[in-house]
């Protein structure tokens, strides 16, 4: 045999051994594999934090939701601590709280103002990011008698903040459905409870200044006491003291004796 001979059989036994190559990973399977990364990630920082108190008690002692809503926070641009304060699920259904849902909105550039809020009518406008044009969305209370709303709990204690709630919600999908990633419902919506929502008393206002932090109240001063008692005012121990006994209220004189 000569060494071509041999040269051409060795290279059919190479091709014959040969494993055939797989299918080239497409653009849309590299991403995948980067989210299942990083779902994993996010499924172990869950159950670390499913039984603490930074968790909503929808979201507490169940990592995998608590995942889920890491994961569907990260795509609206959401921090994972952040999102643990910002989204709820409520039977089932991912919601963004108002506040939150007010920031999504206005991180991709778009505008909402609070022009009217009263326990009995809130107005707000908003419009997409580079148009002139202004969409205003109004809920009074009546609307939400129609709807039995105001027979719930929350809508008798806070229906100011609840109808800023609703607003926030219809405005929102009106003007920026696209930002809300499949999450169009504010949980005030879903669940009727609001969440850390401070509404001032005068309008219009914008949104920052309607989420800003509640100012402290500074401590009342000290009042100068009318009076004070001494030490040589009190009677000497084991003393009986007849002033104090006529002025009790908690023990009477047995005048029988």
């Amino acid at each position: 045999m000569t060494s071509n001979e041999i040269a051409q059989r060795d290279d059919q036994q190479a091709v014959a051994t040969q494993q055939p190559a797989g299918p080239t990973p497409t653009a849309g399977s590299t991403a995948l594999m980067q989210w299942a990364q990083e779902a994993d990630l996010a499924y172990q920082m869950a159950q670390k934090l499913a039984a603490t108190s930074f968790v909503p008690q929808s979201l507490r002692g169940k990592p995998g939701d608590i995942t889920a809503a890491i994961l569907a926070g990260a795509e609206l641009g959401l921090k994972p601590m952040a999102t643990l304060k910002s989204i709820d699920v409520i039977q089932g259904t991912p919601a963004l709280r108002a506040h939150a849902m007010r920031a999504v909105v206005q991180q991709q550039g778009h505008e909402i103002e609070l022009v009217e809020s009263t326990p009995e009518r809130c107005v707000m406008r908003g419009r997409r990011k580079g148009s002139d044009n202004w969409q205003t969305v109004e809920w009074t209370i009546q609307r939400a008698a129609q709807m039995k709303l105001t027979e719930k709990a929350e809508w008798k204690k806070q229906p100011q903040n609840m109808l800023v709630a609703r607003c926030t919600g219809e405005l929102s999908r009106l003007i920026a459905s696209d930002a809300l990633h499949g999450m169009p419902y504010v949980s005030e919506e879903l669940e009727g409870t609001v969440h850390a929502e401070v509404v001032p008393k005068k309008a219009p206002l914008s949104i920052a200044q309607l989420t800003a932090p509640t100012p402290t109240q500074a401590p009342a001063p000290a009042v100068d006491a009318e009076y004070s008692v001494h030490v040589g005012n009190q009677p000497e121990a084991g003393a009986w003291d007849q002033g104090a006994i006529d002025g009790s209220t908690d023990w009477t004189p047995d005048t029988e004796q």
